[in-house]
């Protein structure tokens, strides 16, 4: 399952990033303006976050596995048809349907492996399972550099688009349903007969991951590991309870806040890049750099496990504003300087956004947890949105890349203080 999930959120990444690593072969094409890029670049943002805020509640009510087989299969179509785009126009309408199945993946991805994770380590397995986003990331930059020049841009979008379809055959065979899901269900199912043929689909499924390891003794009886609410509510109303509205609230902040600047980079760094002596190829790779830096998130999650995971991940957000500033500053000196905070800035960057996730999927309840994670991730694009739109407008403006960094540093410092709220709303317990 680790494995599955891993590929869902690497190729999720890379298809995320490909309209970056695509835009200066298109700007020379298409014949361009920079500025011409943003719709397209947006488009599959809109995408992602409507597919996450839609299919969230869906999954919740109806099933974590189908959903995401669904989106799997959805953005590696839309991929495909992105590669025979002519004009500006169709890449933009295939960029949102691809983002549909983007958007709708990860969070079900994510939350499919947590129910499944031990306790004592659920940090940081998911957040090991995550950091399959940035390599995926990392990966385009890496391919973007080598296939471009030999095979046109739209390689890049057929590796993209074939990959999933191969990955959703192995989802098909070898994915089970989330156990916690269907005994949620089952719990909250009147009928007596309908609970008992549930709890033997579970031992089922669970008997089957576990063999490899150890057989189940029969018959098995499954209880969730969680306080029994009173309410019967399921999820948006749940995530938008009395007592987790705050939370989430802060938690879209921060998620909001931290793509704004990973999208800003992602998306904008090779094009900017190209205006200095650095070569297109090294432009794409120093790009690539800053999203291995989520890789960070596996040594998080062991913390996280063991530590407050909102000071650790407040940690990361205030660390993110002084590097990512100082990515402007770094232009002006040597190239290894330039790559050492580059590297720097996505290591703490990425890792506190690849340990949002999880850290959402421990915060909420089954009954929501899928929907909370969505709408994390769904409302958190339209921060990528915002930060494409916001690069593009400084742009125009012909602000210097030392001024557009120092602005893009500016939302990390928002989200250390919605992290520094939530620690102190939920976890800090004061002397009495």
């Amino acid at each position: 399952m680790f494995i599955l999930c891993f590929l869902v959120a690497l190729i999720d990444g890379y298809d995320t990033a490909a309209i970056g690593y695509i835009g200066p072969s298109l700007l020379a094409e298409w014949d361009l303006e920079k500025a011409a890029l943003a719709p397209a670049m947006s488009a599959g943002l809109f995408g992602i976050a409507l597919g996450a805020i839609f299919f969230g509640p869906v999954a919740d009510r109806f099933g974590r596995k189908n959903v995401l087989l669904i989106s799997v299969l959805i953005f590696a179509i839309g991929t495909i048809i992105s590669a025979y785009s002519t004009t500006l126009q169709f890449l933009e309408i295939m960029r949102f349907i691809t983002g549909i199945g983007l958007g709708a993946a990860m969070p079900n991805a994510v939350t499919l492996f947590s129910e499944y994770c031990p306790s004592k380590r659920r940090f940081f397995l998911v957040n090991t399972m995550f950091c399959g986003f940035p390599v995926g990331v990392a990966l385009g930059g890496f391919l973007a550099s080598y296939l471009t020049p030999k095979f046109g841009w739209q390689s890049i979008l057929f590796v993209g688009g074939i990959a999933p379809l191969f990955l959703l055959v192995l989802m098909l065979k070898k994915l089970p349903e989330s156990a916690r899901y269907l005994l949620h269900q089952a719990n909250n199912d009147q009928n007596n007969q309908n609970r008992e043929e549930i709890q033997v689909k579970i031992q089922a499924k669970i008997q089957r991951i576990m063999t490899q390891i150890a057989p189940l003794p029969a018959p098995c009886k499954f209880y969730l590991d969680e306080p029994k609410k009173s309410s019967a509510k399921q999820g948006i109303a749940t995530i938008l309870s009395k007592h987790y509205i705050i939370g989430s609230i802060l938690l879209w902040i921060t998620y909001f806040m931290g793509l704004m600047i990973f999208y800003g980079v992602i998306n904008w760094m090779p094009i900017l890049f190209s205006d200095l002596n650095l070569s297109a190829g090294t432009a794409k790779i120093v790009t690539a750099l800053f999203a291995v830096g989520g890789l960070g998130a596996i040594a998080n999650g062991w913390l996280m496990d063991r530590y407050n995971p909102a000071l650790l991940i407040m940690a990361c957000t205030f660390l993110t504003a002084l590097s990512v500033g100082l990515i402007g500053y770094s232009i002006r000196l040597e190239l290894a300087f330039l790559v050492g905070i580059t590297l720097f800035s996505g290591l703490v960057m990425n890792t506190a956004q690849s340990s949002l996730p999880s850290f959402a999927a421990n915060f909420y309840p089954t009954e929501g947890r899928t929907t909370g994670v969505s709408w994390m991730l769904g409302i958190g694009r339209f921060g990528g949105i915002a930060g494409s739109y916001l690069v593009a407008a400084l742009t125009r403006r012909n602000l210097c890349l030392l001024d557009i960094f120092l602005i893009l540093a500016l939302p990390a410092l928002i989200g250390t203080i919605a992290m520094l709220v939530i620690y102190f709303r939920y976890y800090h317990k004061p002397l009495s």
